[in-house]
């Protein structure tokens, strides 16, 4: 027997969905950058990913993370200066 698809189960993710993702990848891609380009480009890159990720916390109350995210936030605005 075949499981029955629900139209509410295809529907597309949220806009904070898609940004979390975005920010997730921008994240990764500014460690790297951080160890093999330019720490200045890294963290401004980080910067950049937490931002965008971080709504998506605050709307699931991820209280933890979102703690987290300001803390890196913080480091990458030190960096910056």
């Amino acid at each position: 027997m075949s499981p029955i698809i629900s139209p509410l189960s295809l529907t597309r993710p949220s806009v904070d969905v898609c940004m979390r993702i975005v920010g997730s990848v921008f994240v990764i891609l500014a460690y790297f950058v951080i160890l093999h380009v330019n720490a200045t480009t890294g963290a401004v890159m980080n910067l950049v990913g937490d931002s965008v990720s971080l709504p998506y916390f605050i709307r699931t109350k991820s209280w933890d993370v979102v703690i987290m995210i300001a803390f890196l936030l913080t480091i990458s605005v030190s960096a910056l200066l």
